[in-house]
């Protein structure tokens, strides 16, 4: 019942909030790198959440699935797509921001919304071939009893219970946790690390941080990061052992709720995190938008570093 309602609840806010982020970017904010970048990783955020009441309503159902085996798919492979490619528009967002301060030269000559548009089709195109998997080993199981689930099928056979084909389903199955455990966990992580690091430092070593709120920004997105993707990483290891324990449930109670935090609050974290907030959040939503996903502030910051070089 948490678990449900959990997803209903992210289902109605994150639709409606991120679908106004994305309408302010898009439509109402001049088309800049920043934007850019910044409107499809929301976009990642909104095709997730447009299928959670699906989700939602086979959880009610203690997880019998109504709605055929390629819905089954489409879902699991959406939300697939869905968490490689916010993870890696939240890695190129920290690359950006580290070639616009440690590289400020380059940046003026080669950081174009073009060169930006770019960067999106590679990483819906990756994040595209990482999920066909999900969306192929994805099926509909009938068990004795009548009831349907939609679960992971990694030998795509329909002998569930040959030894064979489970030591084959168990292999594949820890081939792909270590893949999506590696690419859309842990090399991300140690990427959005070390560019906010070299960033922090190199800001501070110019002087250029007039307040802490930068700083308050770069920990805001390392610690949410990690907060939000761990557990879903480490629910999904327990599922190797097989081991129907209570950590198991408590586990994917805490990946929903991070997960679902995740897809409706990230994206406002860098609203309220953002420099001068207090004072355009009184103004208006747009006045918002535009002091925190503004390049003013960071071509400022790379016009200094080139005075000083």
């Amino acid at each position: 019942m948490i678990i449900a309602l959990s997803l209903y609840i992210s289902s109605i806010i994150g639709t409606i909030t991120n679908g106004l982020y994305l309408w302010v970017l898009r439509f109402k904010m001049k088309q800049t790198v920043n934007t850019l970048l910044y409107f499809h990783l929301i976009f990642s955020y909104f095709i997730s959440t447009l299928i959670l009441p699906f989700m939602a309503t086979s959880q009610l159902q203690d997880n019998h699935w109504n709605f055929g085996t390629a819905l089954c798919k489409v879902f699991n492979g959406t939300l697939s797509l869905g968490m490689f490619t916010s993870v890696f528009f939240l890695s190129a967002i920290s690359l950006d921001r580290y070639l616009l301060t440690l590289h400020p030269v380059w940046s003026q000559q080669h950081r174009t919304p073009r060169w930006a548009s770019g960067i999106v089709l590679g990483v819906w195109i990756s994040a595209a071939a990482l999920s066909i998997p999900y969306l192929i080993f994805r099926e509909t199981h009938h068990d004795r009893e009548g009831k349907v689930t939609c679960r992971n099928n990694y030998a795509v056979s329909t002998n569930w219970e040959s030894k064979e084909m489970q030591a084959l389903r168990q292999w594949i199955h820890v081939a792909c946790f270590i893949s999506r455990f590696f690419l859309g966990f842990l090399l991300p992580f140690f990427i959005i690390i070390f560019c906010y690091e070299r960033v922090a430092s190199k800001v501070k070593e110019r002087g250029l941080f007039k307040s802490s709120k930068p700083f308050k920004v770069m920990m805001t997105a390392i610690v949410s990061f990690f907060v939000c993707w761990m557990p879903y990483h480490i629910h999904q290891g327990l599922l190797l052992t097989k081991n129907q324990s209570l950590l198991l449930e408590l586990t994917l109670i805490l990946t929903v709720l991070t997960t679902s935090f995740n897809t409706i609050f990230s994206p406002t974290l860098y609203l309220f995190t953002g420099e001068n907030f207090k004072n355009v959040f009184k103004k208006s939503i747009l006045a918002l938008f535009e002091s925190t996903f503004s390049e003013d502030s960071s071509a400022e910051r790379t016009q200094n570093l080139n005075s000083e070089a």
